[in-house]
């Protein structure tokens, strides 16, 4: 599609909510134009798990086959780079990408995800992603029946551990000072098995990435295979709340039924919007998002096509 003309529809982002979105509107032969600004969130993931028929594979090489995947589809265009800005107009959307370049739409979809933030410790940057993770669902298995700390405190942490205990018994929450546990909480995580451990982390020991001891201030060790913490992210852009979407009380875009804002033909897929973060149910929003997308672009069409009276033969 040549930068001058305009777009059915403008998908912002390259994962796996935004692929799925532009492969449904590919297959409807809408002008689509992906932005994508290689910057996956599970791009550190050892692996993608969970996801049917690509379980266990590359985070990246599922990116790589979508978009493989697309080639066929001529009126899809993909185009690495960032968007930074995003507006409203009578008829549609304009986006503008950091290199200054403008595109065009009718319907806009934003599948820009989010962004994790680390508990503050110590050298675990190091870790993440190959022995320090959030989801039990992701990478949990893998770990099962190893020395497992939750790197957090109050509910937040007691859920986590909780959770754990199907794919582990041998179980600490390491607080990093005060837990924040209420008695009950305290009767809970112990009648399942879980320690807590309230001392100051002063830093994690390992090497490669694989995490070997959580070193408290009081100076001792405690010897962990592998540490969760419970999930704490923020919006990757602020473009939709720009837009005029309006986030809930945990952080998500506020969304509708098919992924449908508040704001008329925009639509947020994936984690940007959702509270389970998985890269399956992610895909699957986005082609819910394409399908409502496209309903709404047929439905205007029909409507063009019905004010123009027809001719009459001679």
């Amino acid at each position: 599609m040549h930068d001058s003309e305009k777009a059915d529809v403008i998908i912002v982002g390259g994962g796996p909510a935004g692929l799925s979105a532009a492969l449904i509107l590919g297959r409807c032969r809408r002008r689509v134009v992906v932005y994508d600004s290689g910057e996956p969130r599970n791009a550190r993931s050892e692996r993608l798990s969970g996801f049917l028929s690509r379980d266990g594979s590359a985070p990246l090489e599922l990116r790589r086959i979508a978009r493989a995947q697309l080639a066929p589809y001529e009126s899809v265009s993909l185009r690495d780079g960032e968007v930074v800005e995003a507006a409203c107009h009578d008829d549609g959307f304009e986006v503008v990408a950091r290199d200054g370049t403008r595109a065009r739409c009718r319907k806009l979809i934003l599948a820009t995800g989010v962004v994790d933030a680390l508990p503050e410790i110590p050298g675990i940057d190091a870790f993440y992603g190959s022995s320090v993770w959030h989801c039990p669902y992701c990478d949990g298995f893998e770990h099962r029946d190893q020395a497992i700390a939750v790197l957090g405190s109050g509910k937040a942490a007691e859920q986590q551990a909780l959770t754990l205990t199907n794919w582990t018994r041998d179980l600490v929450i390491c607080s990093n000072g005060p837990a924040g546990l209420t008695a009950h909480q305290r009767r809970r995580l112990a009648g399942s098995g879980v320690a807590v451990n309230e001392d100051p982390i002063v830093g994690l020991e390992g090497e490669d990435g694989r995490l070997r001891g959580i070193r408290f201030a009081s100076g001792g060790t405690l010897a962990r295979q592998g540490a969760f913490f419970p999930p704490a992210e923020r919006q990757r852009c602020d473009l939709a709340v720009k837009l005029g979407c309006r986030l809930t009380a945990k952080g998500v875009i506020d969304t509708g039924s098919y992924e449908k804002t508040g704001v008329p033909g925009l639509f947020v897929a994936g984690d940007a919007s959702r509270l389970v973060h998985l890269a399956i149910v992610a895909a699957a929003q986005g082609a819910m998002a394409a399908y409502a997308a496209n309903t709404e672009l047929s439905k205007e069409d029909l409507a063009g096509r019905a004010k123009v009276r027809p001719r009459r033969l001679r």
